[in-house]
């Protein structure tokens, strides 16, 4: 198909450590959604169908359909025979017979953006957000976040709330895909840093300190109008960025 991508073989495969983030641009690849549905399989075109607005049946099955064709570069497979499984909270991963040195993979879409990491071996979790002001309220921070991030964000001036939130929104949304449990995982059991003079890092996780050594969380360069982070179970990561189309800058 026509989409446009950076010459492949020159990157793949990661290195041990090496994380793979691809951005995507989702409008300029609605011309060709007609060739990414054939990449998706039978219950994945269902699961398309079912959206009642069109826009978000467009979303789903570009992003859907990047996934499969970016994840059948790196194990030199047809877009078609990627099989998902899935663990109890829906977090899709490869079965092992055919997770070339155990990839791992994570998507997350927001509006016209989406993002892709893959990397080998380690657990590893993506969240993009459009920056909406409307959501970036103290009333949700106190609803979700951990009493000590609540308080934190509060007693900043109001005019870095904004971002203080979605910081603390898409660290915290990406530790918990990293850690594949969903909804099981409350929002108040754990804490991250948020502020602008802060690196992005877990502070703690009730019930499992320990954790914190473990973990490396990173935000992600990406439009102005959003917020991205990446979480991975290593201390020691590297980020490579793709842009599908290629061209886009």
């Amino acid at each position: 198909m026509q989409i446009q991508i950076p010459d492949f073989p020159a990157v793949l495969p990661p290195r041990l450590g090496e994380v793979h983030v691809w951005q995507i641009q989702i409008p300029r690849l609605i011309p060709q959604l007609a060739e990414l549905f054939t990449f998706l399989s039978v219950d994945e075109v269902r699961r398309a169908q079912r959206f009642h607005f069109q826009k978000d049946r467009e979303q789903f099955g570009v992003v859907r359909g990047i996934l499969r064709f970016t994840l059948a570069k790196y194990l030199k497979a047809n877009p078609t025979d990627i099989r998902f499984q899935y663990n109890d909270h829906g977090k899709p991963y490869l079965p092992a017979e055919i997770g070339h040195k155990r990839i791992q993979f994570n998507v997350s879409h927001s509006s016209e953006m989406a993002l892709i990491a893959i990397t080998l071996k380690y657990e590893v979790g993506i969240d993009i957000e459009r920056i909406r002001p409307d959501l970036a309220e103290l009333k949700i921070a106190r609803r979700f976040f951990a009493p000590e991030e609540y308080f934190k964000l509060q007693a900043l001036p109001e005019s870095e709330q904004k971002e203080a939130f979605f910081n603390c929104w898409t660290r915290k949304e990406a530790f918990i895909k990293a850690k594949g449990g969903g909804l099981s995982i409350p929002l108040d059991q754990f804490c991250v840093t948020f502020t602008h003079h802060e690196p992005a890092a877990l502070i703690s996780v009730k019930h499992n300190p320990e954790a914190v050594a473990s973990w490396s969380i990173c935000d992600l360069p990406v439009n102005p109008d959003y917020k991205a982070a990446l979480a991975i179970f290593t201390k020691n990561c590297q980020l490579k960025f793709f842009r599908i189309p290629a061209s886009e800058r």
